[in-house]
């Protein structure tokens, strides 16, 4: 697998971009890769690897992949395979969130508490494990739906932070990916035949990022660069307290 000049461009510098800009990285860190077999958490540790290999932020760092056994009927052993052809081990945490959430509690709205579980065994295993920051797979696209449901369900004018620091943990949480748009994500796991498994969980689909996905599908067609310019703003915002804390973990 390899890219060519205008795909360095298009991935790397993006990602360097928003790691630099942010500090989301710094020499020396141990950075947990949330792992959920999805397309952009996949992204996220092929490019990352790539990254670090080349050495393309001026300094090493190293990579722990986590995934987390969410107790459905899913088989992961196509991710565990291509984390272990990139030179690593898979952590795989197992856990019991899915009974949890449907049979124990049927949750009308699973995705709240499924997120609040997920986060905090993510993170208690990434301290575990000795890291000081963990990366997440949210692109631009997720940024902005994050953006119109607190805006439309709760009237805040917020996204979630490029970087967010929980200081009950010690702990940073990094999205590197935040300014690339999913259509891109989408074609480098097209060409690069990166694995991606199918998502068992029975509210994929039909939850309220669904309805602000196909939103911000429909402002897209009138406005083509929505995208780039919530980037700018995003970066504006940065210093005018325009973020949120992150209330969700996702591919």
């Amino acid at each position: 697998m390899s890219f060519s000049k205008r795909d360095n461009r298009r991935f790397y510098n993006p990602v360097r971009r928003a790691i630099l800009n942010h500090r989301m990285i710094e020499p020396g860190d141990k950075v947990a890769i949330g792992l959920s077999g999805g397309k952009d958490s996949t992204t996220l540790l092929y490019l990352l690897d790539r990254i670090r290999r080349e050495e393309r932020l001026g300094f090493s760092f190293e990579i722990v992949p986590i995934c987390l056994d969410m107790g459905m009927d899913m088989d992961i052993t196509p991710l565990q395979e291509f984390v272990s052809e990139l030179g690593y081990e898979l952590e795989v945490v197992p856990t019991q969130i899915a009974p949890i959430v449907f049979d124990v509690r049927q949750e009308r709205s699973p995705c709240s508490l499924c997120a609040k579980l997920r986060r905090g065994i993510l993170h208690n295993r990434a301290k575990e494990l000795g890291c000081q920051k963990v990366a997440l797979g949210h692109h631009v696209d997720d940024a902005i739906e994050t953006y119109f449901m607190n805006f439309l369900l709760h009237g805040q004018l917020a996204s979630f932070e490029p970087i967010s620091y929980l200081s009950k943990m010690d702990l940073s949480i990094i999205r590197p990916l935040i300014y690339i748009e999913e259509m891109e994500i989408k074609r480098l796991v097209k060409r690069e035949e990166l694995p991606v498994i199918f998502n068992p969980c029975p509210a994929d689909k039909k939850t309220k990022r669904e309805e602000m996905k196909q939103l911000v599908t429909q402002l897209s067609e009138n406005y083509p660069d929505i995208r780039k310019k919530f980037i700018r703003g995003m970066e504006q915002g940065t210093e005018n307290d325009f973020w949120a804390k992150s209330m969700e973990i996702k591919d």
